[in-house]
């Protein structure tokens, strides 16, 4: 496991010598189904695991299934995960949210997983996850596909659903890591 990086530490602040530089950490989101199979929750929970490793904080939708799944990864290694929830009770998100972000807009704070995340990782999934996949192509935010939906890219105007789609977790990971590299 790698060790977590102490945000608070990095560079120097430009107000004077000694003064720490927050650094910025990265978002990267987990997106599926409130309900899933054994299998689909065991590479949701390897994905989050390998999220909060490479330091990266974990936004979702805060409920069960692939997000639960994902944060209770994130969490047993050591990782901070942001859940935003679709009700009014904070109590409804999944009991591995390090945040829960009550929005009381239902399937509406999807817009906000997908603008909260710098790149996501859509495993399996409904038509909520459908969703959010669309709504990230549309703003530009990059998705990785593990196990998830499956659309012909040439009716489309030749555009896939994914930017690309990985066989594990760990190449999932690796997809997310790579976009990542690029943008900075």
């Amino acid at each position: 496991m790698s060790p977590q990086p102490d945000w608070r530490s990095e560079g120097k602040d430009r107000r004077g010598a000694g003064q720490p530089t927050p650094v910025r950490p990265r978002y990267v989101g987990v997106i599926g189904a409130r309900s899933c199979s054994s299998f689909i929750a065991e590479q949701a929970r390897e994905v989050g695991r390998l999220i909060a490793e490479a330091g990266w904080v974990l936004v979702c939708g805060g409920m069960g299934g692939v997000m639960e799944a994902a944060c209770r990864g994130a969490r047993a290694a050591g990782g901070i995960t942001v859940g935003i929830l679709p009700g009014d009770r904070r109590e409804d998100g999944n009991p591995y949210l390090s945040v829960s972000v009550v929005t009381g807009i239902g399937e509406a704070r999807n817009v906000i997983v997908v603008k909260s995340s710098e790149a996501l990782v859509a495993v399996s999934g409904a038509y909520g996850t459908l969703s959010e996949i669309a709504l990230a192509g549309a703003a530009g935010v990059p998705v990785v596909g593990l196990h998830s939906w499956v659309l012909d890219a040439e009716p489309n105007e030749g555009r896939p659903l994914f930017s690309e789609e990985a066989g594990s977790p760990a190449a999932a990971v690796s997809a997310v890591r790579a976009i990542l590299e690029r943008r900075e």
